[in-house]
């Protein structure tokens, strides 16, 4: 393996992350919209620092996204009983019509980008990429040579 795989990786993700904002400003979203309400339906009941650490954006920038969001009737906010100055997000029930529409985007799109793999090659891809999660994840934590060094 050389630097071109992860060269290839963060590619595919750029060009896959722009395809899925094309095609969800087909549902009147934008990209970050989109992914937000993916993120309500996965992760339900979190406060708003919770998404915006997830969307890897500020949280002011998370809280225009829910603004507009809460404006359409797709999202509320209510106070987190656990910190009075949070808000926990929901999706509403207005809400569930348009996330199914995104997420049957993810799948199709999900579909495109696996085709010509056989069923076979897509488990092991799927496992691959669990695999990689976990290796990302553990690099992440403090290496005892970093915390004596």
């Amino acid at each position: 393996m050389t630097i071109e795989t992860g060269y290839r990786l963060a590619d595919n993700s750029r060009q896959l992350r722009r395809l899925f904002d094309e095609r969800v400003r087909g549902l009147g979203l934008t990209g970050p919209q989109a992914r937000l309400l993916l993120s309500l339906e996965r992760y339900p009941s979190e406060n708003q620092a919770f998404y915006a650490e997830r969307l890897e954006i500020e949280p002011i920038t998370l809280t225009r996204i829910v603004d507009r969001l809460e404006d359409a009737g797709w999202v509320e906010r209510q106070a987190d009983p656990a910190d009075r100055r949070a808000r926990i997000l929901h999706l509403t029930d207005k809400s569930r019509g348009i996330v199914a529409r995104v997420r049957d985007g993810v799948e199709g799109l999900t579909e495109e980008m696996l085709e010509g793999f056989d069923p076979a090659e897509r488990a092991a891809f799927a496992a691959m990429l669990e695999r990689i999660a976990a290796n990302l994840v553990a690099a992440r934590q403090p290496q005892p040579e970093a915390l004596h060094g």
